[in-house]
């Protein structure tokens, strides 16, 4: 195996760019790893790590660095280099006006309209340029991460204080004014507003909100760390103050992982002096405990969803406990007792961290408690990342998966290698898994998988094995990757589809409970 690079002196490209791109290049066949990175200090330290080599650079050079056959290292550098130099050669038809635009001040200063900034830089000047967007007036979505959580407390109440609000760090979805940002769907506008500090969380509650006929005025992202104490949920109180003033917003919906208890009590304070309905779900929190007057606590993404549509509607918010159909049922039975002796386990692979956190937490509700690499409370730590053990749940979006690498919902092969690898463990019942749609993620999200869980369904086939493979999409007819031709897809395929994390969670963990009932 070569190990090849490639450095480009003084060439910026901004890292949602930068990401699909390293897509690319890495689905060459031939190629084990790729990375095509800005070279900021810690991102150099992060090819050197991943064995990928020592680069003589500056913060403004850009490297592009593979591993895998001569072959196929010379093709991802070529295609590397066509790409980097199609992108810029594309903006040489743009108009003088943009073309001139060199800083944020630039383009306030040529239309004052300009009032939001998305700011997609390394983690170490981040931070700056978001600071210069809320001295010209800007609000901030802050698309980049690695920034110091004392960075981002300054920025948020130097926001506070003027009047704006900063998304991020590391807010990788939003829909402001029915423009979907960074990670998001496309959905209808209508009634419903949501501040997330969850990516895939806020995508799991808009897209459900468009499936049942409603649609979102605003879906304001926070940054994951906002509700920790140190924070404070200072842009979560802005979001929930400004969809309070929206005429166009009539409920709201909070999203959250476990907030630090002063802050949720800060929050629902706020939501309850709402003059509107609010809907929160912090998820692993007992909705009980959340729910107040004109607060209604939610027990998952798609519950929270549903209520928020009917309050919009005029309906009740009857938050209805998942329950499996009869017919689906009899299914997860048939598959159960058809399985060897030796198939006890489930094995969550996940690429919306939420998703993940939400499946521990629907599995744990059933009594069945896992290993994982971000584990919820009552679950243990994996020893070893790569390595699956009993009950698993794995986010292969978390930092140690996607250094030097794209992440799993730009590029799956990762995912895709996991999932081969769990369904040949002979202790595997089944195996669960997410796709997400939407801008941002992967042109075709199941090319590859298709083969994989063909393959793999063969193999335990003709080992006497029965795996049972189920997923969720999140996403919508509307997105890019078209959400029923992808459900159909994977149904073909022979996947069972749910139309919630938390139902395939649901269905995973009947499955579990009855395998781990008998004695192997």
């Amino acid at each position: 195996m070569s190990t090849r690079s490639r450095v480009y002196r003084n060439l910026y490209k901004d890292s949602v760019s930068l990401m699909t791109v390293s897509a690319k290049v890495t689905a060459v066949p031939g190629i084990e790893a790729a990375s095509v990175v800005m070279a900021s200090a810690s991102n150099v330290e992060n090819l050197a790590r991943a064995g990928l080599g020592a680069f003589d650079v500056h913060p403004n050079d850009l490297v592009v660095a593979v591993s895998g056959t001569d072959e196929a290292c010379a093709l991802a550098l070529d295609r590397a280099d066509a790409l980097l130099t199609a992108k810029a050669a594309s903006g040489e038809g743009e108009t003088a006006a943009r073309a001139t635009l060199t800083s944020l001040r630039m383009a306030v200063e040529r239309d004052p309209a300009h009032n939001l900034a998305l700011i997609s830089v390394p983690g170490d000047y981040a931070a700056a340029e978001a600071m210069k967007a809320l001295r010209l007036g800007m609000h901030v979505m802050l698309f980049s991460d690695n920034v110091p959580v004392e960075r981002e407390l300054a920025l948020k109440q130097y926001a506070d204080a003027h009047g704006l609000m900063v998304m991020g760090p590391d807010c990788g979805t939003a829909i402001v004014n029915g423009v979907p940002l960074a990670f998001a769907n496309v959905v209808r506008r209508g009634p419903i507003g949501v501040v997330g500090a969850s990516g895939t969380g806020t995508q799991e509650v808009t897209v459900r909100i468009h499936q049942l006929g409603s649609g979102v005025s605003q879906a304001l992202g926070t940054g994951g760390h906002d509700l920790s104490a140190r924070i404070g949920g200072i842009s979560m109180l802005y979001g929930l103050r400004a969809l309070d003033a929206d005429p166009a917003t009539k409920v709201i919906v909070l999203v959250s992982k476990p907030p630090a208890p002063e802050v949720a009590a800060r929050v629902l304070a706020a939501a309850e002096a709402s003059a509107k309905p609010v809907v929160v779900i912090f998820l692993g929190a007992d909705p009980a405990t959340v729910t107040r007057k004109g607060v209604h606590g939610a027990s998952d993404l798609a519950q929270a969803a549903d209520m928020a549509v009917a309050l919009a509607r005029g309906e009740g918010a009857v938050a209805a406990p998942l329950a499996i159909p009869g017919e689906m049922r009899r299914t997860l039975g048939v598959l159960a007792h058809s399985m060897a002796p030796t198939q006890r386990y489930v094995r969550g692979i996940f690429s919306g961290g939420t998703f993940c956190f939400e499946a521990q937490l629907v599995h744990a509700a059933a009594g069945l408690h896992a290993r994982s690499n971000t584990p919820t409370a009552g679950n243990r730590a994996l020893e070893d990342n790569r390595k699956s053990r009993e009950n698993t749940f794995v986010d292969m979006g978390d930092d140690e998966f996607t250094q030097g690498r794209p992440h799993p919902m730009i590029d799956p092969s990762l995912r895709d290698a996991r999932i081969r690898d769990e369904a040949g463990d002979p202790s595997a019942a089944v195996v669960l898994f997410d796709v997400v749609l939407g801008y941002g993620a992967a042109e075709d999200p199941t090319a590859g998988l298709l083969g994989v869980i063909g393959s793999a369904r063969a193999k335990a086939t003709a080992a006497g094995r029965t795996v049972a493979f189920i997923a969720h999409v999140c996403g919508t007819d509307q997105d890019p990757q078209d959400r029923s031709k992808v459900v159909a897809g994977l149904k073909a395929a022979g996947v069972l589809v749910a139309a919630s994390n938390a139902e395939a969670a649901t269905w995973s963990a009947a499955v579990i409970a009855e395998r781990q009932g008998a004695q192997p």
